[in-house]
């Protein structure tokens, strides 16, 4: 199941009216959905911590956990597991026993938003349970950024500039607090479909940096 023990908003949560609004519409329309904000999944001690959007309506906010139930966590999963981040057998339900190793994996903004895009406003405001997460983690040496507002997300919470970290697949940024950000195109649909993310590219992030893990 997800871990829930580190900081995160409560199942009510209503600092972004529009999120709190969709979840209830979903509540409505989905009532078997999970249908609130979504904890992170995995180790409270990993060095590696992954960061994606946000939760899809159908995957992880249908689940309650991460990348599970869509088609980015078929991606992702497979890979972690392939790389030793990962063990048992990924079955997209939050109570199949998958497992994550010295891994976990959280998203910059923890409502379902719709058409998959979160405004700024949102992203703003889920900053303070990303900061308590980067905070909580003891042991984290690499953060890896699914996706552009991903990286963005993590750089604020750490209070650094943008224009300082440009955003780019495969790139990697010793920030001053000598943590790693690491950065890869999200292992969306869209992104594979139109081959802007092959599984090769993907799988070279993450030999990169088991590589620099060992």
């Amino acid at each position: 199941m997800a871990d829930s023990a580190l900081a995160a908003p409560e199942s009510g949560c209503r600092l972004c009216p529009r999120l709190a609004a969709f979840r209830a519409a979903n509540r409505d329309a989905l009532p078997d959905y999970f249908n609130a904000p979504v904890p992170s999944f995995g180790d409270p001690m990993a060095r590696l911590l992954i960061v994606g959007l946000a939760p899809g309506l159908r995957g992880a906010n249908r689940t309650g956990r991460p990348f599970t139930g869509d088609y980015a966590g078929d991606l992702l999963y497979d890979t972690l597991r392939t790389f030793g981040w990962a063990k048992g057998r990924y079955d997209k339900r939050p109570d199949d026993g998958f497992e994550l190793v010295d891994c976990r994996i959280t998203n910059a903004v923890r409502c379902v938003p719709p058409e998959n895009k979160p405004l700024t406003e949102e992203i703003a405001t889920c900053r303070r349970f990303l900061e308590a997460e980067l905070a909580a983690l003891g042991k984290l040496a690499v953060v890896l950024a699914l996706g552009g507002i991903a990286h963005g997300a993590v750089l604020s919470a750490y209070g650094l500039r943008k224009s300082h970290y440009r955003f780019a697949h495969g790139a990697l940024h010793e920030l001053p607090n000598g943590l790693l950000l690491a950065d890869s195109y999200h292992c969306s649909r869209y992104n594979t479909n139109t081959g802007r993310l092959t599984e090769a590219m993907f799988h070279e992030v993450f030999a990169e940096l088991k590589g620099r893990l060992r």
